[in-house]
């Protein structure tokens, strides 16, 4: 049987109550998946408009070619806008986008149970509030699900399924089902703060956010470096410049708020101050960025050429930056493997490079160059593939010579990358982003938010990150992981950087396994 068989039948009607952008995103979703649609909105007319605004956009897609006229008119005769929610008495699903305030919430749901049918679905496609709270004032709880879905609606494939406390089984299932049948790509999460994308990506921003703070890059820079080296389709300054400042801070808060002021989700003050003066991103005119009209953007700091060391002597084993080795050959740079002597078991299994002058080059570990007691080092940021790259940050303790950073500058160039030195940070940039991640989504795999696979598609599908979290732990190695975070909470002791017993677990059990 599949997910259409098990779904709403096309000939069920779905009602979208609020008829903003994600409304009618919603609305559209439902009317070309073949269903009648009814619209409704408390503000008189704006039904209408949005149907109209729908159409509009069915048009575009005819001169596309995404959609034949046939298949449009026959979509736009399935499409009602309606002024009374007594009007929406013969729908099966009624998904509301409303304002996203509890009350308002609770106070549409509990007239909607007066008009529908006990069989109709409910759905709120909320992205902050719990959906057992939303529930709450419902005489059959059990019927309202949580459909989130991310913006552009038409666009973007993923929907968080959310299942309530009090939310039945079969409800929960029949809401997967049908947004499946639609064409998207839907997960399943129970009811937590910030549900599986809002609750996992929350470092992606504040770890960025931070490295600025504490003056290690500047937003360009850090972009950049997420970017380029981290894979990252959007760097996390322009990516909340786009989303609006304010919208991610509440977010933010709300996530941190909603857990008891858990200090990994703490909020960015920086942030908070752009909040604070309206500048909320391209919307405003300016957040991180100028985006007014004609506005340069800032170019990230990048590294003048210098020259290649001629040799290098590689000091056990790069770990998770391995492919660094050859690639290195293959640029013509002599290359002597040195063995690792008890003396330098202290290295670990990251190892190091060996400058001419003895500087040591190393992978970040999650502590700063500058607590390194064994000698001058140059820490370089994590990448998500090294041949493929086009950027690498180096961090160089306080007592490297200039002329050890030069030639640690040379050699990436040597290899093709773009360089930019950066503040010598506990793990770097990308580093302790992806740490984080990582152990955001092994925590929250055993808190029973969500099954791994639905945490690694919904960070993939609804945020576009190069990786699902936990298959890049797993290629990092979960001791790896650990050790950075162990690394930047002996730097931080605030809580912030403390490793989840999750990955504990997890490297634990892949050390028993090797």
């Amino acid at each position: 049987m599949t997910a259409s068989d098990r779904g709403l039948p096309r000939t069920s009607t779905v009602a979208v109550v609020g008829t903003g952008t994600m409304g009618q995103g919603i609305a559209q979703v439902a009317l070309v998946a073949g269903h009648p649609v009814r619209l409704h909105d408390a503000a008189p007319g704006r039904a209408a408009q949005a149907a109209d605004a729908i159409a509009a956009r069915l048009d575009r897609m005819v001169a596309k070619g995404a959609l034949t006229a046939a298949d449009r008119d026959a979509a736009l005769g399935r499409l009602a806008p309606v002024d009374h929610l007594v009007d929406l008495a013969e729908a099966e699903l009624a998904i509301e986008a409303v304002l996203e305030e509890l009350g308002a919430k609770q106070q549409l749901f509990t007239a909607l149970e007066t008009v529908v049918s006990e069989r109709c679905l409910l759905a709120t496609n909320t992205s902050s509030l719990s959906v057992t709270a939303v529930a709450g004032a419902l005489r059959r709880p059990g019927r309202l699900v949580g459909l989130h879905f991310f913006n552009p609606a038409p666009l973007l494939p993923l929907v968080e399924v959310v299942r309530g406390f009090a939310t039945d089984q079969d409800a929960a299932d029949r809401a997967y089902d049908t947004v499946a049948a639609w064409g998207k790509t839907p997960v399943r999460c129970a009811d937590s703060p910030g549900f599986i994308v809002n609750r996992i990506a929350r470092p992606f921003y504040a770890e960025a956010f931070r490295v600025y703070e504490e003056g290690g890059a500047d937003p360009a820079t850090v972009d950049a470096v997420l970017r380029e080296s981290g894979g990252f389709r959007m760097g996390p300054f322009e990516l909340t410049d786009l989303i609006g400042q304010d919208v991610n801070e509440a977010v933010t808060r709300s996530v941190w708020e909603s857990l008891f002021h858990d200090p990994k989700f703490t909020p960015s003050l920086a942030q908070r101050r752009l909040v604070d003066a309206g500048l909320h991103g391209r919307k405003t005119g300016r957040g991180w960025y100028d985006h007014a009209d004609g506005a340069a953007r800032p170019r990230p700091h990048t590294a003048e050429p210098c020259g290649a060391p001629a040799k290098l002597a590689l000091h056990g084993d790069l770990g998770p930056a391995a492919g660094l080795v050859p690639l290195i050959e293959e640029a013509g740079i002599a290359l002597s493997r040195e063995p690792v002597t008890e003396a330098g078991a202290e290295t670990g299994p990251g190892g190091f490079l060996a400058l001419p002058d003895g500087t040591r080059l190393s992978l970040t570990d999650g502590s700063s160059a500058t607590t390194d007691p064994s000698a001058p080092g140059i820490r370089f940021d994590l990448a998500l593939d090294y041949r493929t790259a086009t950027r690498v940050a180096l961090a160089p303790s306080a007592t490297a010579a200039p002329e050890a950073i030069a030639a640690a500058t040379g050699l990436f160039q040597a290899l093709g990358k773009q360089v930019s030195v950066v503040g010598d940070l506990p793990g770097m940039i990308v580093a302790r982003t992806v740490a984080m991640l990582v152990d955001f989504a092994e925590d929250a795999v055993a808190r029973g938010v969500a099954s791994a696979g639905d945490i690694d598609t919904a960070m993939r599908t609804g945020v576009n990150y190069p990786r699902g979290p936990l298959h890049w732990g797993s290629l990092l190695g979960a001791g790896w992981v650990r050790d950075v975070l162990r690394n930047l909470h002996d730097a931080c002791p605030t809580g912030r950087y403390a490793p989840s017993q999750a990955l504990i677990r997890r490297a634990a059990t892949e050390g028993k396994l090797l």
